[in-house]
């Protein structure tokens, strides 16, 4: 069950409409998959409607990717070693999120989204890259769009249970994130085939 203050915080979030449901992506306090879904009951009780509920969705987490690739950009490796503890960012998140970017290059901004551990840190090491922001921006909404369709769906299926969000996105998200894996390594090897054929 949720805490008390996440509680709160949804129905504070909620009293606010759309832009409520922006801004609780763009802070990040609560997981995009739990203010989402919350978004889809809000949908099923007729106080949002559901490309309004995306739009706002969609908008929102694109921000909070935005802030980090700032973030990464502006404040380096160091200022996120010291603060990102209050962003729920860890060292070991920004450890990975770097190897994958270095090894993987911009596609990842993409095919990282669905990946745990890998999507809550893939814009720091943009940002430190200083990746152009039309690359970015175009990778993050690829992912972003689909992935607020999915929870927003299956929290106005779930209606009152939307609480059960993990266990109702499980079957969806695992293999989707198997098929980023897949799709990585298919790239890699297939860069790795041009370069050989070119020399």
């Amino acid at each position: 069950m949720f805490s008390d203050f996440v509680t709160q915080m949804l129905t504070t979030l909620a009293d606010l409409g759309y832009f409520g449901v922006a801004i609780g992506l763009a802070i990040e306090i609560i997981p995009s998959e739990i203010v989402l879904a919350y978004a889809g009951y809000l949908i099923s009780k007729g106080e949002i409607n559901y490309f309004g509920a995306i739009a706002a969705g969609t908008f929102g987490i694109l921000i909070a990717q935005l802030i980090l690739y700032w973030i990464g950009a502006y404040g380096g490796r160091p200022f996120l070693l010291k603060y990102g503890k209050y962003l729920l960012i860890h060292e070991r998140h920004i450890d990975v999120a770097e190897k994958w970017f270095n090894k993987y290059g911009a596609g990842v901004i993409f095919t990282g989204r669905f990946i745990p551990v890998i999507r809550q840190a893939i814009s720091i090491p943009a940002g430190i890259a200083k990746m152009s922001y039309a690359k970015f921006i175009f990778y993050t909404l690829l992912a972003t769009i689909p992935w607020s369709v999915l929870f927003i769906f299956l929290g106005e299926r779930l209606a009152s249970n939307w609480a059960q969000i993990d266990e109702a996105a499980a079957p969806y998200v695992k293999p989707v994130g198997a098929i980023a894996v897949i799709a990585i390594i298919a790239y890699i090897a297939f860069s790795m085939y041009r370069k050989k054929k070119r020399s």
